[in-house]
């Protein structure tokens, strides 16, 4: 980084920048040359300009501003971008409309920090530079759970928009728990009817015995949800929909208790932290109801990626249940145990039928059926191993991607959860090489995501101020595909006032929630 140009601080780090001399001047006489297919960045782009100039900067043939497509650009990929800033004009360029999308969260990031709104049309510059950028890896993801505590559309499409400026593309949105079920679907009101609403939340971490005595709810209209995929869709970012099976289901069974294995019980929303001993029956009419909703799921949600969790599935109801035994039995399985990659593969295959591709987390080596993307949260080893039996893999190692971990040891931190203290250079960390002895498992890596689970994150501040600065160097890692810490430290101070312009609560969280004295930290 040229520390003399603190406005060329940029995070995710280009592949390739070189300082330019002058600056670019967008002013009331600016205006935009947008070519054939760059009609959805043009937008994108006046977007974020008119809170900076006061200006809506127009079409016009012969505009110094320019943003073209040229499909000869072969080398940038889907989403690489060249972008060159000079004292008489800039041009923006790609092969594919994705990769100016890319190319305009540059630009955004290169308009001055503070820079007040000008209706006089006095105007902002650009810094001169000339970048050639292109990312090493194609899933750039953050997972964000509104099950544990809900969140309203309207925040969920500014946490897109932050992802979109540090050049993630894969909201990963967990919306259905053991705690509350926020997925609408038509044929099954009471999903989120009762589903989405739980009596009480534990206070502390799990086991602790504690409770507040809050009601807790929310689930989204599919208008709310359809109106996200766009939103996100403008800014490059494709949310993926998980819809968990067969565990982390006591919502959907606390609503449809005929799904479960004790049908005759009537279950609440569970109100506690970890890990459910309750799933899912293993009967035809079980998958039936899960091919429905997935159906529904399918048709809100056009990614080309869906997840259906498949972790922490206790088998103790299935060992016990007459039914379940008699369905391995009937399956040809080993045992109870096996239901859980037999009911995967069965949701897994109606996915692939339908021309979509399951993802679902790896859970202690146990083999998944082959249709699916593994997401490797335990261990990176559970990546390779999945690897190495053919699966497409995507490392979420809960060492160094799971934010919902203090981001430093102490007092001060508010609590989080227990266990493992995740700081700023173990995110940079996150381990997406190969192992040495079989390089060519690398073709099988899509990148990697950070996540947040929400059993201690009730608002949008305290969200934001555990995944940023967190997230800027896990998205570095994942675009660049190399590691400079220093250099990245060096940029980061930089775009941190960009984080400050922008309100994201990333030094100190205001309003700080308070640590009950029951619970342990």
């Amino acid at each position: 980084m040229d520390l003399s140009r603190p406005e060329l601080a940029l995070v995710p780090r280009p592949r390739r920048l070189s300082p330019r001399p002058g600056r670019f001047r967008i002013d009331r006489t600016t205006r935009l040359r947008v070519a054939p297919g760059a009609e959805a960045a043009a937008d994108l782009l006046r977007t974020y300009l008119a809170p900076v100039t006061g200006l809506r900067l127009e079409h016009a043939d012969d505009a110094a501003f320019v943003l073209a497509l040229d499909p000869l650009l072969t080398g940038l990929g889907e989403e690489g971008y060249g972008l060159t800033v000079g004292p008489h004009g800039v041009l923006l360029r790609a092969a594919r409309p994705t990769g100016l999308l890319r190319g305009v969260q540059t630009v955004r990031q290169l308009l001055p920090h503070q820079a007040p709104v000008r209706p006089d049309g006095d105007g902002v510059d650009l810094p001169g530079v000339e970048i050639t950028d292109v990312p090493a890896y194609p899933w750039r993801g953050m997972l964000l759970d509104v099950a544990r505590h809900f969140q309203p559309v309207s925040y969920l499409r500014r946490f897109v928009d932050l992802m979109a400026l540090h050049k993630l593309n894969v909201l990963h949105l967990h919306l259905t728990d053991d705690q509350g079920w926020r997925m609408p679907v038509a044929a099954y009101p009471r999903l989120t009817e009762i589903g989405g609403l739980r009596e009480r939340s534990m206070v502390g971490p799990a086991g602790s015995g504690r409770f507040d005595s809050r009601p807790h709810g929310g689930a989204y209209t599919r208008a709310e949800l359809t109106g996200l995929v766009s939103f996100a869709a403008a800014r490059g970012v494709t949310v993926v929909p998980e819809v968990g099976v067969p565990g982390h289901v006591r919502a959907a069974l606390a609503a449809h208790p005929e799904l479960g294995n004790h049908p005759e019980r009537q279950l609440d929303v569970w109100t506690h932290w970890g890990v459910c001993p309750t799933v899912l029956g293993v009967g035809d009419h079980v998958l039936d109801f899960f091919r429905t909703v997935l159906d529904e799921v399918m048709d809100v949600f056009p990614s080309p990626y869906l997840h259906i969790g498949g972790d922490e599935c206790p088998t103790d109801e299935w060992e016990a249940s007459p039914a379940a035994i008699a369905r391995a039995s009937r399956e040809g399985l080993e045992g109870p145990r096996a239901l859980h990659g037999w009911f995967m593969g069965r949701i897994a295959d109606h996915l692939v039928r339908a021309g979509r591709r399951p993802v679902a987390w790896a859970e202690n080596g146990t083999a998944l059926p082959p249709e699916c993307t593994v997401m490797s949260w335990r261990t990176p080893e559970h990546a390779w191993a999945a690897a190495r039996r053919g699966h497409d893999v995507i490392h979420a190692d809960h060492r160094s991607t799971y934010f919902d971990y203090a981001r430093a040891p102490g007092p001060d931190e508010p609590l989080a959860q227990p266990g493992h203290v995740l700081d700023l250079r173990t995110a940079y960390g996150v381990e997406l090489t190969a192992p040495p002895a079989q390089p060519a498992l690398a073709k099988r890596v899509l990148g990697a995501q950070g996540q947040l689970w929400t059993e201690f994150v009730t608002t949008p501040e305290h969200i934001e101020y555990l995944t940023y600065p967190r997230l800027c160097a896990l998205a570095e890692r994942v675009w660049d595909g190399g590691g400079d810490w220093p250099d990245f430290r060096a940029r980061l101070t930089g775009h941190e006032a960009r984080l400050d312009a922008l309100g994201v609560p990333h030094d100190t969280l205001p309003h700080r929630p308070a640590t009950p004295t029951h619970a342990p930290v």
